[in-house]
């Protein structure tokens, strides 16, 4: 399944590169699942993420690998690929992509994920798309 959503912000790239950091990652976070940042090494490749999600009867890890990370002048982008998922995914994808335009910069969320079943693809696409739409008001704030 893919999920694609594009954010205009009003900060240049190397602004917006620069702000993708801790602080920015606690603040995507949505409220459902709580989640617990047990590593973040950043956005170069090589760099984990760890997270803690905490469904409250029962608690889930996710580690992400930056597998590859990029820098143009008009264009930045890294991918974090899952390699320990919750119970739900099977295959995680996500490419952040930052592109330079005249008046600020488009984030897009470029997101590849599988779950067990195909028909729980289609049974959590609309929960990942929310959370990830969840991310626009924060981007054009934290960004303004």
């Amino acid at each position: 399944m893919k999920i694609l959503i594009k954010t205009k912000v009003n900060q240049s790239l190397l602004n917006v590169w620069k702000g993708f950091d801790l602080s920015l990652f606690k603040a995507l976070s949505p409220p459902f699942p709580p989640v617990v940042v047990q590593q973040f090494d950043g956005c170069l490749e090589g760099d984990i993420v760890h997270l803690e999600l905490n469904f409250f009867l029962f608690k889930q890890d996710w580690i992400s690998s930056i597998i590859e990370q990029r820098t143009t002048d008009s264009k930045i982008y890294f991918i974090d690929k899952g390699t320990k998922l919750p119970f739900f995914l099977k295959y995680w994808h996500h490419q952040h992509t930052m592109i330079s335009e005249e008046s600020g910069t488009v984030i897009i969320d470029d997101i590849t994920f599988n779950t067990p079943f195909i028909l729980t693809d289609y049974l959590m696409y609309p929960l990942l798309y929310l959370q990830f739409l969840y991310r626009k008001p924060i981007y054009k704030r934290y960004f303004q």
